[in-house]
């Protein structure tokens, strides 16, 4: 409703951050397909999601970090955003913009962590292949 309310003005961007996605319960790669000619930014920033049945995804009055929560952020790789078919799925679409890693894991020091995201989202960042795996029977 927003693209329509501002006739799809293309200086309308969006940044793919999964990490609200996954708390919400909204797929992050079918986002990626929905608004791929909006993506103007990719934000890495992982969500754990742990609801007991004592919790829930809403974070009441329990600080960032605490055990109890439903859901916290967490470095990247170390929660459930499904990196691999997220960066596919950037890839498929053409995105070739920023990509940052955004620190808000209150578990774990980011002199530590910021490498080790790095790290984890670095091996989803190959560039896609030239050919099929079939083009070498076709004539």
């Amino acid at each position: 409703r927003t693209l329509e309310a501002i006739n799809h003005r293309p200086a309308f961007g969006l940044n793919w951050d999964p990490s609200h996605m996954m708390w919400q319960g909204i797929d992050p790669v079918s986002f990626i397909w929905d608004f791929k000619d909006r993506i103007y930014h990719v934000d890495c920033k992982d969500t754990k999601v742990r609801q007991t049945g004592r919790n829930t995804v809403l974070g009441s009055h329990l600080a960032w970090g605490d055990p109890r929560r439903g859901w916290d952020f967490v470095s990247a790789g170390r929660g459930d955003v499904p990196w691999e078919a997220s960066f596919r799925a950037l890839s498929a679409i053409g995105y070739n913009g920023p990509i940052s890693v955004e620190w808000e894991d209150a578990g774990m020091d980011r002199l530590h962590g910021a490498p080790e995201a790095l790290a984890a989202l670095k091996k989803f960042d190959f560039p896609p292949s030239n050919t099929s795996f079939d083009a070498a029977f076709k004539q």
